[in-house]
């Protein structure tokens, strides 16, 4: 085919694709929304920023309080997350948002009544800082969270 001499049809061809192509492309950028609103909503789960305030949500309408007890957030040390006013045990996953580390699993112990505490500690990259998300399950509802390391 490299061979061939480009006649009428296949120049014709090539820039009907062309067209297509561009008109996808353009199409895609101009209809183009964020996955995460400017509500910090995503997909239907408010992301709060747990380094800069505690977080809370809503569960069986009840406020969920989600806070960091680690207030020094760096890499290979031990973190604390606390979440109170919840009488099952959550279950929560950090997986990295600016870099793919992985994840890495929280195994909560039961604090007092209401209370739960996980503790965790998060790998270090080369990205400084490193944003970090907490995605917990309770009641088959999910919360979800993020978080700033330092190295």
């Amino acid at each position: 085919m490299a061979a061939e001499k480009l006649t009428r049809g296949r120049l014709i061809q090539i820039i009907v694709l062309m067209t297509i192509l561009i008109s996808a492309f353009i199409w895609r950028t101009v209809t183009y929304t964020s996955p995460e609103g400017e509500d910090g909503i995503k997909d239907g789960v408010k992301i709060c920023q747990l380094d800069t305030t505690d977080c809370q949500y809503l569960l069986d309408d009840k406020n969920v309080d989600v806070q960091l007890l680690t207030k020094e957030l760096s890499a290979q040390t031990p973190i604390r997350l606390q979440i109170t006013n919840i009488d099952v045990k959550p279950s929560a996953i950090v997986s990295g948002v600016s870099m793919n580390m992985g994840t890495v699993p929280i195994v909560f112990k039961q604090h007092n009544k209401n209370t739960w505490v996980g503790e965790f500690t998060v790998p270090e990259c080369t990205h400084n800082p490193m944003v970090w998300a907490v995605d917990i399950t309770a009641k088959n509802t999910k919360m979800s969270s993020q978080f700033t390391v330092t190295k």
